[in-house]
């Protein structure tokens, strides 16, 4: 008996969350039908019948792609060429999320757009990994999808291939693999792809995840490994990296939220590091999986603690890092974003942080110029300055490493004006949620976000940098940004409004 009165209640407890969840469901359609809004469903399923109308594979010369932040930019592993996949534009009062797949063209420098049947839907904060398989593989995994007014809010966890070789995309329906989720974080290692982290928000709550599931290439098939030692907490948007000679991944930094009280949330920038090992030293996809999170404490001169950051790595067992955000409290209700354009270089091999001071354009002296300066100290009767030697701390005939003074935040304005000092390298503006891609000794910067004032500017500048010199950004396209017009939404308007009204009572 009293296991059937368990039973009764157990029922009777579903029933009554069943009832919630149907009285909210109403509640955010009547609310969605007042600001002209389908449901994040029919959306979907209106652009999924739209890509199905598509029978035919093109590939057009196009302009740069639009402003966009949180896509994905991935060299081919033995072509000159960058593929950008997905990324989202907010225009203040409208969010536009994309599935656009552009080719970019590295000799010629020219964009291309590549449109296919069978398209993955829009999507930002997913994650893609470019393989040599077949002529060359872009694995996606995971993002989400946000309505135009942001109300709404739709995580996938589904798998897809491009297939460079014939342009073709392929969805990879298989058992298993991570929950729904995005700023997850997604590398390969050996025959397999490892996904940790990321998060689930559907606006009534949030979950952030640190599980970590492997997917084999060859047999296409997930598994989930409960790695020994103690685990990072809960996170999304950190580093992932992978480092094959050693066995082992590196994870760093991150972004989670915690609620410290009813209606009241804290952000947490974490800046710890783990290394994911590979305890018996076999392949991935060999049974049983023995893994192992060990906590590092690298050296050498750390970034400050920051979120929205961009990494790429290099090879010879390095990664570079550019930018991010970090949020400072002035007061219990307002923040002041401090947005970065510092680079620093991991060493992976030795767990260090350099700084990366850029070495600048040469200066061109003239035979005049240089007359003088012998003049001037003999007038004076003091040799001429000697040029302050940097101290060197890496050189492999690759790139070189020096360590400058502290990292300096300037925007794209200061680094022209001071165009008549050799000393100062070019370096883009600061900013947050960009992409890096490394292909040739060459890395490409794209997009991302800065917000000045309280506008939030989606940026669509690219830029080069020559790992081998070091020298300065190249600016590739100067982008929109001061173009572009800040609209404010109707929603803050409302919650304006709404917050007066609760004033009032």
């Amino acid at each position: 008996m009293g296991k059937k009165k368990d039973k009764k209640k157990g029922h009777g407890a579903e029933k009554t969350a069943s009832k919630t969840d149907k009285k909210l469901s109403k509640k955010e359609k009547k609310d969605l039908a007042a600001r002209g809004e389908d449901d994040i469903e029919s959306i979907l399923a209106e652009l999924t019948k739209e890509d199905e109308r598509r029978i035919e594979v093109t590939v057009c010369r196009c302009s740069q792609p639009s402003p966009r932040s949180n896509m994905t930019l991935c060299a081919h592993p033995e072509r000159p060429e960058l593929f950008m996949f997905g990324g989202e534009y907010c225009s203040g009062n409208k969010t536009f999320l994309y599935n656009h797949l552009f080719l970019y063209n590295m000799k010629k420098q020219e964009w291309s757009q590549i449109t296919s049947p069978n398209t993955p839907p829009p999507r930002c904060s997913h994650q893609a990994v470019m393989l040599p398989q077949g002529g060359g593989q872009m694995w996606v995994f995971g993002g989400e999808f946000a309505s135009p007014t942001q109300s709404q809010f739709y995580h996938y966890k589904d798998l897809w291939v491009f297939h460079v070789r014939d342009c073709r995309w392929e969805h990879v329906q298989v058992k298993g693999g991570p929950s729904a989720r995005s700023g997850h974080r997604m590398v390969a290692f050996r025959k397999s792809l490892i996904v940790f982290g990321g998060f689930h928000d559907n606006l009534r709550e949030y979950k952030y995840y640190n599980d970590v599931h492997i997917f084999n290439l060859e047999t296409r098939i997930w598994t989930k490994i409960e790695p020994s030692g103690i685990s990072p907490l809960p996170r999304s948007a950190c580093h992932l990296w992978s480092h094959p000679d050693s066995a082992r991944i590196v994870m760093w930094a991150g972004y989670s939220k915690e609620q410290v009280k009813k209606e009241v949330e804290k952000g947490i920038v974490h800046s710890d590091m783990y290394a994911l090992t590979l305890e018996d030293k076999r392949s991935p996809e060999s049974a049983p999986l023995k893994w192992k999170w060990q906590l590092l404490k690298p050296g050498g001169d750390k970034p400050c603690p920051r979120s929205g950051a961009a990494s790429v790595a290099l090879g010879n067992n390095r990664v570079m890092l550019f930018g991010g955000v970090v949020d400072v409290e002035d007061d219990e209700e307002t923040l002041e974003s401090q947005f970065y354009n510092d680079q620093y270089i991991f060493d992976m091999e030795k767990s260090r942080w350099h700084l990366l001071q850029l070495n600048g354009p040469k200066a061109q002296v003239t035979k005049e110029a240089q007359h003088k300066e012998v003049e001037d100290a003999m007038e004076t009767d003091e040799p001429p300055a000697e040029p302050q030697q940097e101290e060197v701390v890496h050189d492999d005939g690759v790139f070189t490493l020096r360590i400058g003074p502290s990292g300096q935040t300037m925007d794209c304005g200061e680094s022209e004006a001071s165009a008549g000092s050799s000393s100062i390298a070019y370096v883009p503006k600061p900013r947050m949620n960009c992409i890096l891609a490394h292909k040739q000794n060459i890395v490409y910067l794209y997009g991302g976000l800065y917000e000045p004032d309280e506008k939030q500017v989606t940026l669509d500048d690219f830029y080069s940098l020559d790992t081998s010199s070091m020298t300065e950004w190249r600016q590739l396209s100067q982008g929109t940004y001061d173009q572009q017009v800040w609209e404010e939404s109707d929603s803050s308007e409302d919650d304006s409004e709404e917050d007066s009204d609760a004033d009032i009572e």
